[in-house]
């Protein structure tokens, strides 16, 4: 992992100057390394506060603010509730609460064997298709608890049910 911190901060490396410079590659180095890791690892922070010449407060400060990065590894499968108000109103918050209870974790947490991380989001912007499930980047659509939870266990599941269907209504871009 360290290897991979360093490779992604020499892509970095441009001999920029002014702190105000250096500054501004804070959210690309991070998103770089949650692309190539999956998450942020708190000890790569240190080290990209000494590439760039900032202080750590300052990245950790930015590491914080955006929902997008995660300091956790995530699970092999990713579950996102949409919590938006046409969601919310067909139900959405029941599912997650059948989320947090099947799988022993609340939003923004990954179970302890790393197989499922739940998280939220505020809106996919899919209304008409509420409540929306999104499972391992698969939009389900029109999502119910009985359907929800043959998902998660289809994925579940060994022998790579990962991608089995839902008897939901799949999305597809």
């Amino acid at each position: 992992m360290s290897d991979q911190i360093d490779a992604i901060l020499r892509e970095f490396d441009t001999g920029k100057t002014t702190r105000q410079q250096r500054a501004g590659c804070i959210l690309p180095v991070l998103q770089n390394i949650q692309r190539a890791l999956g998450y942020i690892p708190r000890e790569s922070l240190p080290r990209v506060a000494a590439f760039l010449g900032v202080p750590e407060s300052h990245v950790y400060g930015v590491a914080t603010f955006y929902a997008q990065f995660r300091f956790s590894p995530p699970g092999k499968n990713t579950v996102t509730v949409c919590c938006g108000t046409a969601c919310h109103v067909r139900g959405s918050g029941r599912l997650l609460r059948d989320l947090e209870q099947r799988l022993g974790i609340r939003p923004g947490e990954t179970t302890p064997d790393l197989d499922f991380s739940l998280d939220t989001i505020a809106c996919f912007g899919s209304c008409a298709l509420a409540p929306v499930v999104v499972v391992n980047g698969k939009v389900q659509g029109r999502m119910n608890r009985s359907r929800l939870l043959k998902r998660i266990e289809a994925v579940a599941s060994p022998g790579g049910g990962g991608d089995a269907e839902a008897d939901g209504q799949e999305v597809r871009p």
